[in-house]
């Protein structure tokens, strides 16, 4: 089966982190995860092919691991199977043959970045550095991969190819800059940020150029995700009490509330 509803994200309101899904208005929302090792389900990925979400899990027992789950619920696979932290949002290839992620695996004070096939096979390490390097995003030919780390220090965006090699970096601030999302015309990425005295949702061009805020508000933005024909970004906020996401034009403009529980919502994706 391959996912109808549009966006799967990660809700508490089951009473602990799940993964969830629902249409692009907010509506029918579905979850998808049940306290799966008797752990927490975080930071969900859907497959290109809308078949498969990939997300962490953090187990009763052990370490973070990467799993992969179809739509239908069907088909739960542990990818990683390994002692150490295997870390937050995996992010899919765009033909849905890789899944990258981060982990502690040959360090276990140091998150570097892997690369694994969709079955956690041939896992490969893609960075090699004292600093930690997490969160990636995939160019959407699939021959680069953005990530941030805090090689000078704070958080900043940087970008390699898909092998690892030629890593430098798109941002270079003093605060934070974090949680890249490569625009599906591989054009810009979008990204969050403290440099403006709080948490607000950025985007540049893919070359680190032309940085732009899009949103302007005294509460939490973070975790932006593009739809995908790129015209409308959504984001985590805190800006109405609760933690839920929003969505707004790629361009800041139009901005929608998606959804109102008193559970937090995070971490959005989109369909393709």
């Amino acid at each position: 089966a391959q996912l109808s509803a549009d966006i799967v994200f990660e809700s508490k309101r089951s009473g602990q982190s799940e993964v969830w899904f629902m249409e692009a208005d907010g509506s029918n929302p579905v979850q998808l995860t049940r306290e799966i090792e008797g752990g927490l389900a975080t930071g969900p990925a859907l497959s290109p092919d809308g078949r498969r979400v990939a997300f962490s899990l953090w187990p009763a027992v052990g370490e973070w691991e990467i799993y992969v789950i179809n739509v239908d619920g069907t088909g739960l696979t542990n990818l990683t199977n390994h002692a150490a932290f295997d870390g937050w949002r995996p992010a899919w290839s765009p033909d849905g043959s890789k899944i990258s992620f981060f982990s502690t695996r040959d360090d276990p004070a140091n998150d570097e970045i892997y690369v694994m096939n969709a079955d956690g096979s041939d896992v490969r390490r893609l960075t090699n550095d004292p600093a930690d390097d997490a969160m990636t995003t995939w160019s959407p030919d699939g021959t680069r991969l953005a990530f941030e780390t805090n090689r000078a220090g704070s958080y900043d965006i940087w970008v390699m190819n898909a092998d690892g090699t030629d890593p430098r970096p798109l941002t270079d601030h003093p605060a934070d800059d974090e949680w890249p999302a490569w625009s599906p015309d591989g054009t810009r990425i979008a990204f969050d940020s403290g440099r403006d005295g709080n948490r607000e949702i950025y985007v540049m061009d893919a070359d680190g150029s032309n940085v732009v805020r899009l949103t302007h508000h005294p509460g939490f933005d973070s975790a932006p995700a593009w739809s995908r024909d790129g015209s409308r970004i959504a984001f985590s906020s805190d800006r109405a009490g609760s933690t839920d996401l929003w969505i707004m034009n790629a361009d800041g403009s139009g901005l929608v509330r998606l959804t109102d529980h008193p559970a937090a919502d995070f971490f959005p994706t989109w369909s393709r």
